[in-house]
């Protein structure tokens, strides 16, 4: 393979290139750079033919990137972010701007946060796309370092404290992170539960059979730490990675299952479920946003950030104490 003469590469290509890997559609692409499809496919066959590589397929759901498409998209993404910072670094106006953010969340967050930031959306920055990940780690480093992602919104403790630690060290962590709010979690069952009634004591919570929503598909999670902490443990006999197929199993059987509290009114079906306090301490889950520290000075990001901030301080309030930022 010819090795690809930069000095000659139009950059602009770049630009191509980028959409069309956010969008994965050349159509979706060519109306978010205001050019024609034949255009867009005319600076991919040009950038084709200096990487050596076809980049992309297409597919009857749009376009497939290759592995050597996956591969340079975080570096070219990368760049023009940095690019952008420098060159414009306040050149965003939400009315005019046409820009593709991808947040990466639960749907019990989404379910809550979602509606409550499209309305401002909808008003003050028209020509804007949303697109939610689910949320499939406690770890989304790799997810927002490859580009696939803008925002992470989550419950992070371990990467959080592995970039103070770095912080501490001396070492840039690469990422930032703010709080957005606290979340309290309790148990549900359904409507004519053998336990809907009496105590909730920690010997009746152990014995009955439990569901988890674990985004990983771990079968343990922190409900599962603090009871070994007490030297406790429940029987965990299904597992999920959504809290809304949690709910429907839950009001269609005698499992258990611990959500967190602000979901249980955006489920449709509360009036099925009865929420009993835990019978044992839990911490209270910090939801943080997580974002390429890369992209933190881009006037886009910088109002993406606001903007979920904003919608998240009026669904859930602001989070105990002074919200957390670091980098």
């Amino acid at each position: 393979m010819a090795v690809p003469n930069f000095r000659s590469l139009d950059l602009n290509l770049l630009r191509v290139f980028d959409e069309v890997m956010t969008e994965r559609s050349l159509t979706r692409a060519a109306r978010k750079l205001s050019l024609t499809q034949p255009a867009v496919s005319n600076a991919l066959r040009r950038l084709r033919e200096t990487l050596g590589d076809d980049l992309v397929r297409r597919g009857p759901q749009g376009v497939t990137p290759t592995p050597r498409a996956l591969a340079l998209w975080p570096a070219v993404r990368g760049a023009l972010a940095q690019l952008q910072a420098v060159l414009a670094p306040g050149a965003f106006s939400p009315a005019e701007a046409t820009d593709t953010f991808v947040l990466a969340m639960a749907d019990a967050t989404a379910a809550e946060l979602m509606p409550e930031l499209m309305a401002p959306l909808e008003r003050d920055a028209p020509g804007v796309s949303l697109r939610v990940l689910p949320l499939t780690t406690r770890d989304p480093r790799r997810l927002l370092e490859d580009g696939a992602a803008d925002l992470a919104i989550g419950y992070f403790p371990a990467v959080l404290a592995d970039l103070t630690a770095r912080a501490q060290a001396g070492e840039v962590p690469g990422f930032e992170h703010q709080r957005l709010y606290d979340g309290h979690y309790v148990c549900i069952m359904r409507q004519g539960h053998p336990l809907a009634r009496g105590p909730l004591t920690l010997g009746r919570y152990c014995a009955a059979r439990h569901m988890l929503v674990s985004f990983s598909g771990r079968s343990f999670g922190f409900v599962d730490e603090a009871l070994a902490s007490l030297g406790a443990k429940r029987r965990v006999v299904v597992t999920v990675n959504q809290f809304f197929t949690a709910g429907r199993l839950v009001v269609n059987s005698d499992l258990l299952a611990v959500v967190p509290r602000h979901f249980v009114s955006v489920t449709g079906i509360a009036d099925q479920l009865v929420l009993r306090e835990l019978p044992f301490a839990m911490p209270v889950v910090h939801v943080d946003a997580l974002w390429p520290s890369r992209s933190g000075a881009l006037a886009a990001q910088r109002w993406l950030r606001d903007a979920v901030g904003a919608a998240a301080h009026r669904v859930f309030g602001p989070p105990d104490g002074a919200q957390a930022r670091a980098g």
